[in-house]
């Protein structure tokens, strides 16, 4: 039986979907494909590279580095999250990515990637942290528009997954997976509103439809909470989400608001535990 995982994004929200996958691989929870989506993909790693903590571990020690994320680094590098401290420094110095063990996994990894010429997803297989390109797609899926520089890859331009797939719940389905399972970052009761649909198309004028896809991405994003509510009302999918709001931004610094994400992403697995692993095993 083949489980398939969907990891949506959301900034330090991530820090819920973090303490989930660390309970995955704490209670030997085999997952055969996942697809992350910005901070989905960019936490998602770890799970398969075994991990346990790593993602809690860096985020407190350096998220108030200056170097690590936020204004000083979007002045001084045009990037909100910056490239050099964040995708060399961290992984290859401070807080190593485990290269061997994330190559030889047996774990399908999928980012989802929002090339800006089309607006349109795409969706790459990453299989090699040591590969430059694997490494761009990775840092492309979590660079949130406005703050961020297209990342340019074989002469694409690509920005945030979410903001052409925010759920990728189409494609993991068409993808022959016995079970899925979807993390969430939103309590259940979220929907998004419509923004200011005027300064996406003046700021990325030059690129009509990523503007285009951001205007409607919060009609997207509500159609596929609708979407997934009602898969898992049929029993086709089981979702894990917040069980209650708590206020954290997407560049958050303060350190117990980590810890109180990560820790109702362990409180709300352990109540959903039984019913995860009826899930996984009735065929």
């Amino acid at each position: 039986m083949k489980i398939g995982l969907v990891l949506e994004g959301g900034g330090m929200r991530g820090l819920y979907t973090a303490r989930v996958l660390d309970v995955f691989m704490e209670k030997k929870i085999l997952i055969d494909g996942i697809i992350g989506v910005s901070a989905g993909a960019l936490f998602g790693i770890n799970y398969k590279s075994n991990q346990i903590g790593r993602i809690l571990r860096y985020n407190k020690k350096y998220a108030k580095n200056k170097n690590y994320m936020g204004m000083y680094s979007l002045l001084t590098t045009g990037n909100i999250m910056n490239e050099e401290f964040c995708f060399n420094k961290i992984v290859n110095e401070l807080d190593p990515i485990d290269y061997e063990t994330y190559k030889h996994s047996n774990v399908e990894f999928y980012a989802v990637v929002t090339n800006i010429e089309t607006g349109k997803a795409e969706y790459i297989k990453i299989d090699d942290l040591k590969d430059k390109d694997n490494l761009e797609y990775l840092r492309a899926s979590g660079s949130m528009p406005f703050v961020s520089k297209p990342v340019k890859i074989h002469n694409n331009k690509y920005l945030d997954g979410g903001i052409a797939d925010s759920i990728p719940i189409d494609k993991i389905m068409s993808m022959n997976y016995d079970k899925v399972i979807v993390v969430l970052t939103r309590p259940k009761e979220y929907r998004k509103k419509k923004s200011n649909q005027l300064l996406p198309k003046l700021y990325y004028r030059k690129y009509p439809k990523f503007a285009e896809a951001i205007n409607h991405r919060y009609q997207m994003y509500n159609e596929e909470l609708d979407k997934v509510s009602e898969l898992e009302k049929e029993g086709k999918i089981f979702i894990i989400r917040p069980s209650k709001l708590i206020h954290i931004k997407r560049i958050e610094k303060d350190e117990d608001k980590f810890q109180e994400m990560y820790d109702l992403g362990k409180e709300d697995i352990q109540k959903l535990w039984m019913e995860l692993n009826q899930f996984i095993k009735h065929k």
